[in-house]
């Protein structure tokens, strides 16, 4: 098992821990979660807690600020998103590849000019706003 476990999590610098805003015990298994991450990751992952159905406002289960007091005490960033509605979903790739950014640029300035610091990889593009509406309206994500 901890073999399969750190070989997923291996070289892993960011995290979405996304939780149903309409069932409290998706909301409680994040802990569980947090502490895997926390015990196979590097300390400098970013991770940002998702409420995910914010359209759904009449049926929460966890109140937007019991979610925000949780991420703030575990230190990862929050945001709640509607997948139906397209809401924050984009917004919350974007932050957390800007956090990323972030640490990965910090650790290089701290590390000089030695590119080993840094990771190797590929680039990522994430496209563009005109990309998701031309999927949209292909018909592939509506009921």
């Amino acid at each position: 098992y901890r073999a399969i476990t750190s070989a997923y999590y291996r070289g892993a610098v960011g995290a979405l821990l996304v939780y149903d805003v309409t069932r409290r015990v998706t909301f409680e298994n994040v802990q569980r979660w947090l502490k895997e991450l926390r015990d196979h990751t590097d300390s400098s992952i970013v991770i940002m807690l998702i409420g995910n159905k914010a359209d759904l406002r009449h049926l929460f289960a966890v109140t937007t600020d019991d979610a925000k007091a949780y991420a703030e005490s575990e230190n990862t960033f929050f945001m709640e998103t509607s997948a139906l509605e397209s809401t924050n979903v984009e917004h919350a790739f974007t932050e957390v590849l800007t956090q990323i950014h972030h640490v990965i640029s910090r650790k290089a300035l701290e590390g000089g000019n030695d590119q080993t610091t840094l990771p190797k990889g590929q680039t990522i593009n994430v496209g563009s706003r005109d990309d998701v509406s031309a999927v949209k309206k292909d018909g592939c994500c509506s009921a």
